[in-house]
């Protein structure tokens, strides 16, 4: 296990990843670009993310599993049902859409730059670890799971 797996929980890198974005966008003013209907792409981004992030949480809570993304392994139930059925991490989907939707909103290039870097930090460092922790639970069926549902979208 690495040192950085689960030690910063996905929400609080999500808002250092929106600070970062907004930050750059203030320092670095010249990198800023037009983006016509940005509000609209921003609104209707972050109202995605929202619909992905909490159908993720109504589906846990309905399984009476665990929301806590620092303790996979405390997982009582394999849910692969509603959105689960589309992406095997929903609120991590729901997070970027969100991410994204700032990016457009400071149409700020650093900003878009640093959506893989959050896609990239959380397949690394909190969505492997996790899968591993499920796989060793759940097995099989996690396994199986695993091939006909992807990992983002």
């Amino acid at each position: 296990m690495n040192a950085l797996e689960h030690r910063i929980p996905p929400v609080a890198l999500s808002l250092f990843i929106a600070g970062a974005m907004w930050l750059a966008s203030v320092q670095f003013p010249v990198m800023s670009f037009a983006i016509p209907g940005r509000l609209f792409i921003s609104i209707a981004l972050y109202g995605i993310g929202i619909v992905f992030a909490v159908a993720g949480v109504i589906a846990f809570r309905a399984a009476k599993t665990t929301v806590n993304p620092t303790r996979p392994g405390a997982a009582s139930t394999l849910v692969s049902s509603g959105i689960y059925r589309f992406s095997r991490n929903p609120m991590y989907v729901g997070f970027l859409f969100a991410l994204g939707s700032w990016a457009f909103f400071l149409a700020h290039a650093l900003g878009f730059i640093l959506l893989p870097a959050f896609v990239i930090y959380m397949n690394r460092f909190q969505i492997s670890s996790e899968e591993r922790a499920l796989s060793s639970k759940f097995g099989k069926h996690f396994d199986t799971y695993t091939q006909s549902v992807p990992r983002w979208l």
